[in-house]
């Protein structure tokens, strides 16, 4: 086939075998938010650029080396959102959302775009779902939004694994850490990889973010950030700890999470699934009380997370969990001759209308090919209407699984009958 166009690189088709475990996937996630107070948000895909390159920061891969940017039509800098929470953000404070009752408890399932080497579980255009929480200082909307998290991957039944916590403390504390951190790299600041020689001028807690082998060792002895924690600060990420000691959720302090994005502050969070000796971070999030005024707002604590679907749908696979199997098409009402097509469709709607799952004949097939089609779209039942059935009202259901058949009404009582006789086949 010579099509003029092909699917463009690191993007994806979502297939309709497929789709039904996304569609599943993301019902369970809302059904898990709803229970904790959430209500859903939906933002445009297409943002101003200064939005992301104000909230993420501008030194950061994400803004220098993978924003979908571009001049629309009026010659204004626009993006494809790189992430969910700027623009989530951006919503709340220009629609006034932040003048109403706090906490604010929102939720998004969002495409978002970056432009960076197409691999296995990572796309180009990649599906996130969201959490986000404003208006809550306390430490307890953190234990309650990582409870949150748990209960969403507990109900997916995902083994092996664990939740990695830190505190990356304010801009005070940060600010000293950064001096620490400038002072023990210095003298290996030739080894460091190019991104992290950088990295060491603007922002120095980032080369812990690196996946170089050689950023690693050398990131080995390195100044722990939880050594430079002020009073509030540590105060807030024990709270946290003993919130999470409550509710006996198991975690591992990892003093090397910092995330990839620069709003974060204090706590910062990660799930990890263990594949295979291949560790994927299938959630990840953290408190950015901060965010708001970086992008013009007042002062607004949250804290979010984010977790990717075609992740979570790949460890799925991969540890052979299975989602229930979608319905088969209850019926196929099938005309025997074309005197009788439109009384094959008018039942077809009747039966919709009920909420019973029906098709019938529109591609012009005869009996023969109609009942081929039944078979291969898995369909439960079968009814066949003709000049006879239309004369007596009644018609043979006919029971794909077993080949039995009951005789049915098709006058008034013909839902009725329907509903009844389907579970009367042996």
């Amino acid at each position: 086939m010579n099509l003029i166009a092909k699917r463009i690189r690191g993007m994806q088709d979502l297939l309709p075998e497929k789709s039904k475990n996304w569609e599943t996937l993301e019902k369970i996630m809302k059904e898990e938010a709803e229970i904790y107070g959430f209500k859903l948000i939906r933002t445009p895909v297409l943002e101003q650029t200064e939005l992301f390159e104000r909230s993420v920061g501008g030194e950061s891969d994400i803004v220098e080396k993978e924003m979908y940017t571009f001049k629309d039509k009026g010659d204004r800098s626009v993006t494809l959102r790189p992430e969910g929470t700027a623009g989530i953000l951006r919503a709340v404070l220009e629609n006034g959302l932040n003048n109403g009752p706090m906490p604010l408890k929102l939720m998004y399932v969002s495409s978002c775009y970056r432009y960076e080497k197409p691999q296995s579980g990572r796309y180009r255009e990649f599906f996130q779902f969201g959490l986000e929480v404003f208006g809550a200082p306390s430490s307890v909307s953190d234990a309650e939004l990582i409870c949150l998290a748990q209960s969403i991957l507990d109900r997916l039944t995902i083994k092996n694994l664990s939740l990695e916590i830190n505190s990356i403390g304010c801009k005070e504390c940060r600010k000293k850490y950064s001096e620490a951190m400038i002072n023990y790299f210095k003298d290996n600041k030739e080894s460091l990889c190019e991104t992290c020689q950088k990295r060491l001028e603007k922002n120095p807690m980032r080369i812990l973010d690196c996946k170089e082998k050689k950023c690693i060792k050398i990131s080995k002895d390195a100044p722990v950030i939880l050594n430079y924690l002020c009073d509030e600060c540590e105060d807030h990420f024990n709270k946290v700890k003993s919130y999470l000691d409550v509710m006996n959720i198991k975690y591992t302090v990892n003093p090397k999470i910092v995330r990839g994005l620069d709003y974060y502050s204090k706590t910062v969070f990660e799930f990890i699934c263990e594949l295979d000796g291949e560790k994927i971070t299938i959630c990840g999030g953290g408190r950015y009380d901060g965010l708001s005024k970086i992008i013009g707002g007042p002062d607004l604590p949250a804290i979010g997370f984010g977790m990717g679907i075609e992740r979570i749908l790949t460890v799925m696979e991969r540890q052979e969990i299975e989602f229930q199997k979608p319905e088969a098409t209850q019926i196929f009402i099938a005309n025997a001759d074309e005197k009788s097509k439109k009384k094959a469709f008018e039942l077809c709607e009747i039966m919709r209308k009920s909420s019973i799952i029906a098709e019938c004949n529109i591609c012009e097939r005869n009996l023969k090919s109609q009942m081929k089609y039944a078979n291969k779209i898995n369909v439960q039942f079968v009814l066949i209407i003709g000049e006879e059935e239309i004369q007596t009202k009644k018609a043979n259901l006919k029971d794909m699984a077993s080949g039995k058949e009951i005789k049915i009404s098709l006058g008034e009582d013909f839902i009725k009958d329907f509903l009844n006789t389907q579970f009367n086949f042996d």
